[in-house]
């Protein structure tokens, strides 16, 4: 059986279920909105984090209940609104291979786009009836946009600093993940001590999958949906390039790091810092980390009884891992 087949074995029939509810919730009788609905729907993904909060119900509950549904369906409403704004605040015209919500209309769409996702993203929280969905999905609103913030900061910070990283991957990526997992397990009502083990669990695997996507701006893919350097055409240096510079102190790679914080660095600068972090064992090392998340997040189910659910669980982080795109 491939990795795709393991991670939906257990919940097939709960994942019609939940897209019947993610669609359903998206219906809107305004036809612009409409028609940027049908360009998001057009674009969506294999549902990784749905499945997340599917999976971790049923690791610990045995069952999907209908609280896990409406769950799942507002943190992928959530997500999609914060991918929508972030477009925006980024100018960018590209988001997996595909055009944004921005480019193919405008910002002002966009944004009220997003809002009106968001808005029902919290719609659907409420519909859990559960007071602590509600705080956590809450709360994860309120950490992506001071995650973004963040970032934005720091591009005036002349440290190249692994801890502001750090802090703005768990926000914008590892929260997530972990709430997907945590609302999972307080869908079923698990017990504290569980829901604590998968919480820590999805937050490895958010690292994991940030740390892949900043390894991916250094390789040029089309199927990847960004051109090489992109991230640094932003202002952000992420971790391959920060321990190139913290690891040498290089004085002309320092200087073009500055020129890509202040947004001024030109593409052939670009293309130099990228040859740089590869040269000086950037990627090994952001790998290295990776993994290293990867086994503390592996090593949580070890107390965990063999089963289909575990082993698809197992098969989710080895596939963020090794993902090509």
């Amino acid at each position: 059986m491939d990795r795709s087949s393991l991670i939906n074995a257990p919940i097939i029939g709960e994942m019609e279920d939940f897209k019947r509810l993610f669609d359903s919730s998206l219906s809107s009788s305004n036809l612009l909105l409409q028609h940027v609905i049908e360009h998001i729907r057009h674009k969506t993904g294999k549902m990784m984090r749905p499945m997340l909060v599917l999976l971790s119900a049923k690791l610990l509950g045995g069952e999907v209940r209908p609280a896990t549904l409406h769950a799942a369906a507002a943190l992928e409403l959530l997500h999609t609104a914060s991918l929508v704004h972030d477009d925006v605040v980024d100018e960018s015209t590209e988001r997996r291979g595909q055009l944004s919500v921005n480019a193919v209309f405008n910002n002002k769409v966009a944004v009220l786009s997003g809002d009106f996702l968001l808005a029902t993203a919290l719609l659907q929280a409420a519909q859990t009836r559960h007071i602590d969905i509600i705080d956590l999905i809450s709360v994860l609103g309120r950490d992506l946009a001071d995650g973004e913030l963040l970032q934005l900061s720091n591009v005036q910070n002349r440290e190249f600093s692994e801890e502001i990283y750090f802090q703005v991957i768990r926000k914008k990526t590892a929260m997530l993940f972990a709430a997907c997992t945590k609302a999972g397990a307080l869908s079923v009502d698990a017990d504290e001590e569980k829901t604590e083990l998968l919480r820590l669990f999805g937050e490895y695997i958010g690292l994991c999958f940030q740390i892949k996507d900043d390894i991916f701006d250094y390789f040029d893919s089309k199927e990847i949906g960004k051109p090489t350097g992109n991230d640094m055409l932003e202002g952000k240096l992420t971790l391959p390039v920060l321990y190139a510079l913290n690891s040498t102190h290089d004085a002309e790679a320092t200087a073009i790091a500055l020129r890509v914080k202040n947004g001024k660095a030109t593409p052939d600068e670009i293309s130099r810092l990228v040859a740089f972090t590869k040269e000086k064992g950037g990627i090994e090392y952001a790998q290295e980390v990776m993994d290293a998340h990867r086994q503390r997040a592996l090593s949580l189910l070890d107390g965990v009884p063999d089963c289909e659910v575990k082993r698809a669980l197992q098969a989710y982080i080895d596939y963020v891992v090794e993902r090509e795109k």
